[in-house]
């Protein structure tokens, strides 16, 4: 079972950017995914969440409105759609996926065991 995130790259402020996350080794159709980020000596904290359907999503307040997070079940992928990028938003950006079956989506790293290694992303003032 494998994450793989891609799709991050040098931006300037007010830009976008659309990360992929495809998974391998079994379908994710079923389980929640989601997208979360770390700035070197910080945490890594939470961005968005999706259900398994697409129709349930969840966004940190700082993204709201500026990120979308979507799923093809079809192509077992999720993605990203980053918008008016801020310097702030400048980050590695890491994808994740919850237990098969659960349905609550969390932005609570720890409820996630599945990880994909991390995509760069940066924002240039």
């Amino acid at each position: 079972v494998q994450l793989q995130a891609s799709g991050g790259g040098l931006v300037q402020a007010g830009g976008s950017l659309r990360l992929s996350c495809a998974a391998s080794g079994r379908s994710f159709s079923d389980n929640v995914m989601g997208w979360f980020r770390q700035v070197p000596g910080n945490e890594r904290e939470f961005v968005s969440a999706i259900g398994w359907s697409g129709g349930a999503t969840k966004y940190a307040d700082s993204v709201k409105g500026r990120f979308t997070i979507s799923r093809d079940n079809a192509k077992n992928t999720m993605y990203l759609r980053m918008n008016i990028l801020r310097p702030e938003d400048t980050a590695v950006y890491y994808c994740a996926a919850r237990g098969r079956g659960v349905t609550v989506l969390t932005s609570a790293r720890s409820q996630y065991p599945y990880w994909g290694q991390g995509t760069q992303v940066t924002v240039s003032s």
